[in-house]
């Protein structure tokens, strides 16, 4: 593990329970603005992992490198040294890396969006994944490619200055770096024998893979749920935060959820 600390976003600190709120690929800690907010009763902390956001001289991410890094914050800023985990997309995968590290100091985990339909590091996708980055890093941080982003996730235009600058500041390299992390991410071994609560979450209109993903990944836990969120696509705490946080609250205090949500 890099010996180089993340900068982490912290609210609320003299409240008894922690949660950790793990953001996606390219993104940084503003994308749970609208979660802290909802959730001001709460130890809340929010990182930037490495290479992106005020971590971005933090190198090289990958996904264990990250996981390794949130479990030491768990460990010295936690109360009690656990915390409720919240990932979307990349942020589940990291939080499946920890579980397989060290799941005793989660005390539950809402993953989102996570891809482990992953596919082999095989040459061709190798080339593949070298056309990707001088095709698209070059032109990623441009208005027209945030703005046709930012519509394909249904995000609300006032995010367009945080995601934009989230975007541009991650160079060619790092851009591939968490690409293929995320593509090339496999279910690790341990994850068989994790009994940590985990509640596995897509929207109605995520990418089938998610969804697919999701399916494959209740099957491996054996401590989880599944479910679909209806009408909202990838990154739907930000598309609809209101619902997002109402699930969530639901997920932390075990109240049912099956009249809100479509299950797997």
């Amino acid at each position: 593990m890099s010996l180089e600390k993340l900068y982490i976003k912290e609210v609320g600190v003299e409240n008894s329970e922690t949660i950790i709120f793990i953001h996606s690929g390219t993104m940084a800690s503003w994308m749970y603005d609208e979660q802290i907010k909802a959730f001001r009763d709460y130890h809340c902390l929010i990182p930037d992992l490495p290479e992106h956001g005020q971590s971005i001289g933090v190198k090289p991410f990958t996904i264990k490198d990250s996981a390794e890094k949130i479990i030491t914050i768990i460990e010295n800023k936690a109360h009690n040294g656990k915390a409720h985990l919240v990932g979307i997309s990349l942020g589940g995968q990291i939080i499946l890396q920890i579980l397989s590290i060290k799941p005793n100091i989660v005390e539950d985990a809402f993953i989102s969006g996570t891809l482990t339909c992953t596919i082999p590091e095989t040459e061709t996708f190798l080339k593949l994944l070298n056309y990707t980055t001088r095709t698209y890093a070059p032109v990623m941080g441009t208005d027209f490619f945030i703005k046709a982003n930012m519509r394909s996730y249904n995000m609300p235009k006032h995010f367009f200055n945080n995601f934009k600058k989230s975007t541009q500041i991650i160079n060619p390299d790092a851009f591939k770096r968490i690409l293929a992390e995320n593509m090339l991410f496999k279910l690790p071994d341990d994850l068989i024998n994790v009994k940590t609560p985990v509640l596995v979450m897509a929207g109605e209109k995520d990418y089938r893979i998610i969804q697919k993903s999701a399916y494959n990944l209740i099957k491996t836990l054996k401590n989880s749920q599944g479910y679909i969120a209806p009408r909202v696509g990838h990154l739907w705490n930000l598309e609809s935060p209101n619902l997002f946080n109402k699930i969530l609250k639901y997920w932390m205090n075990n109240i049912d959820m099956n009249d809100i949500l479509l299950k797997f």
